[in-house]
């Protein structure tokens, strides 16, 4: 299973952690150290499930979006954007702490604009969130495309990275960044843009179409 280099310094920490425990623990029969070694234990394999970095089958055709993120199709609605136009289609995606956590770019273009929003934490799975939480905003903008991906911090989550540079050109199923713990993804893109999801499906980042281009 491939790992995603996020959160490496946490599993390491908590890998020689949980070893030491271990060994001090059954050496001396100590049972706080051995109680540790099993608590520290299993934050390592829910650390190693939560960081887990899978090799995604990315979709060729070129009109296809992928989704920028694992987990439940929560919204679909119409909101008016200055860059992408009146009605443009919105998908938000919930990312619990079981789902895996790298956002991967929808549709090869080139990044226009790429800005930290401050804001509040609320539930990923609260819309608000959308509007009002913490996130990171990358306009794309290619030949025949422009959209937005919005990487949205949670309570738990409030850490986004995002590997999106100005003027940089990301491919179809590129890493685009990772969100700690549990957050939300939205992703907007023209009303003339086919939607292929419905609310309450799972999705996969970088191979499930969530739309195509007409």
């Amino acid at each position: 299973m491939m790992l995603a280099p996020e959160g490496r310094i946490i599993l390491f920490t908590l890998l020689i952690t949980t070893l030491t425990a271990g060994m001090i623990g059954f050496y001396y029969d100590s049972e706080r150290l051995l109680v540790c070694y099993a608590v520290f234990g299993l934050l390592f394999l829910f650390s190693c499930n939560f960081f887990r970095d899978p090799v995604r089958s990315i979709p060729v055709d070129e009109l296809s979006i992928v989704a920028p993120a694992d987990g439940k199709i929560i919204r679909i609605d119409q909101v008016n954007d200055s860059e992408i136009g009146e009605g443009a289609n919105r998908i938000s995606i919930f990312l619990s702490i079981f789902n895996v956590h790298v956002n991967r770019v929808p549709i090869t273009c080139t990044v226009k604009d790429v800005k930290h929003v401050p804001g509040k934490f609320f539930a990923a799975y609260d819309h608000k969130a959308s509007d009002e939480n913490e996130k990171t905003d990358i306009l794309f903008s290619g030949a025949n495309i422009t959209y937005r991906v919005h990487q949205i911090a949670g309570i738990i989550a409030r850490r986004i990275r995002c590997y999106a540079e100005k003027n940089l050109k990301m491919v179809k199923g590129d890493r685009l960044g990772f969100i700690m713990f549990g957050s939300r993804t939205d992703i907007i893109f023209p009303k003339s843009v086919q939607i292929e999801v419905d609310l309450g499906d799972k999705v996969k980042g970088g191979e499930s179409i969530i739309g195509k281009m007409i």
